[in-house]
């Protein structure tokens, strides 16, 4: 039983790395998914106007570095409120570990983008740090949460992640591949945290807790 509860985590990210490098060799060598990549985006910045650009700019700053500190150290105190010492010292990792990993990714994976209309995005922007800034957040924001609350935060946490992602591409901050890389990224890290967690507990199981 613990064998299958360690499988699971290490086979999503394993979907998540395969994920990865299908949507990057798909968005840099099939001619068709680049242009369906810019037509995507054209359509999502046609949603542009005053109130939606401020509504999706008030959205895009609950991620800037100074926001995202205050989250990731909130979250760390809430596990650490609950003796989960352990998913404290996950949440941490997650939480700098992934948006590093997409900073250091996006000048060595650049790629040119097709553009649709005037819009034109910069090389260097595959995985979007943003959309892994968001993605982080809520799996971090789950792990750290009791368990019979995880369904919800995973329903309120998705459709925010989702929001940041339109957000992002109606600015025309990102294309809606360097979206779906910074997901899928955040992903693979929190799978390969939880696979440390469910290992570390096979070999120290935490006395009257219950296994993540």
């Amino acid at each position: 039983m613990r064998a299958t509860r360690l499988g699971r985590p290490l086979g999503v990210a394993a979907l998540c790395l395969l994920g990865l490098v299908v949507v990057w060799l798909v968005a840099e060598l099939v001619p068709a998914a680049r242009v369906r990549d810019a037509a995507l985006l054209q359509h999502f910045t046609a949603l542009s106007g005053p109130h939606v650009d401020a509504a999706a700019q008030r959205l895009i700053r609950l991620l800037d570095p100074l926001a995202m500190t205050f989250w990731g150290v909130a979250l760390v105190m809430f596990a650490i409120a609950r003796r989960r010492g352990r998913e404290a010292i996950a949440v941490g990792v997650v939480f700098v570990a992934a948006p590093l990993c997409a900073d250091f990714l996006k000048p060595l994976l650049a790629h040119g983008h097709d553009s649709a209309g005037v819009v034109q995005i910069g090389a260097a922007s595959w995985p979007s740090g943003h959309a892994t800034a968001a993605m982080t957040l809520v799996l971090c924001t789950a792990l750290a949460a009791p368990r019979r609350m995880r369904p919800l935060v995973a329903i309120i946490g998705g459709a925010f992640a989702l929001a940041v992602g339109c957000a992002l591409l109606i600015r025309a901050w990102h294309m809606p591949s360097d979206v779906l890389g910074g997901y899928l990224l955040a992903g693979l890290w929190m799978a390969l945290a939880v696979a440390c967690l469910h290992a570390l507990e096979r070999r120290r199981p935490r006395p009257h807790l219950r296994e993540v």
